[in-house]
């Protein structure tokens, strides 16, 4: 279970809260099952109790780890996890292969919340707002040849916290910047091929044109087709035979 956990020579308590971290984030020490003892830690990474409880005490504050007197440590349900806490965020955006169940839950967030904030979006934008879209979708259409699928991941990351920071609403942005890494997290997952690339950029270059014209509902309604898009590259929805009316096949 922790054979192929590697920790930086240099890597103090906070390094190895992240390496576990990311372990349970990953599915590796899955959900519900016990959590490796102090004394294992400690040998298995030739580290000191103290650096390994500092370690535990991180992952018992986001909610990743329950540690009980007399039973030992358990890792805890993806629903008890504190996604929005900073070093949760951290770890997220050095994880490759996210838990299915998270990429599950962080896609439904989402959902509820983006069409609203595309909205919103339209609502609120200026010729900055507009500008760093513009940019972000640049980015994004000169990234979607073949072995760029990082770059096109980061200007797609940058395209929706654009998105988050047009709103001009404190708390909308706030949370734009803490689910940057779940979303670059997302993106990395869906995996996107040569076709599906084609269509997403069409999908987001109509949320761009809504949120530049000022049509609110056009806007929501084309970031819904976004998710729908990145829904079906995931796997959470099959793929459509017909194409979606009003939106791209």
């Amino acid at each position: 279970m922790l054979d192929d956990l590697v920790l930086p020579a240099d890597g103090g308590a906070p390094a190895l809260a992240a390496v576990l971290a990311r372990a349970i984030l990953s599915g590796q020490l899955p959900a519900g099952t016990a959590f490796p003892r102090e004394k294992d830690l400690c040998e298995r990474f030739s580290v000191s109790r103290n650096r390994v409880r500092n370690a535990l005490a991180s992952l018992v504050a986001t909610g990743l780890v329950e540690r009980t007197a007399g039973r030992g440590s358990r890792v805890r349900e993806v629903t008890d996890w504190h996604l929005l806490d900073p070093l949760m965020s951290d770890w997220l955006a050095g994880l490759e292969r996210p838990d299915p169940r998270l990429v599950h839950e962080i896609f439904a967030f989402r959902l509820s919340a983006e069409p609203q904030v595309a909205e919103l979006a339209a609502l609120s934008a200026d010729g900055r707002d507009l500008a760093r879209l513009e940019n972000a979708f640049t980015g994004m259409r000169d990234t979607a040849g073949v072995g760029m699928h990082q770059q096109h991941a980061e200007h797609d990351v940058a395209f929706h916290d654009g998105i988050y920071q047009a709103t001009h609403n404190l708390v909308w942005r706030q949370m734009g910047h803490l689910l940057r890494p779940s979303i670059i997290a997302l993106i990395q997952h869906s995996q996107h091929q040569a076709d599906s690339l084609e269509d997403s950029l069409e999908r987001h270059r109509r949320v761009m044109e809504a949120i530049r014209l000022r049509q609110p509902e056009t806007a929501r309604r084309a970031a819904r087709a976004v998710l729908e898009r990145t829904a079906t590259d995931l796997g959470l929805i099959p793929h459509p035979t017909h194409p979606t009316e009003g939106h791209p096949a």
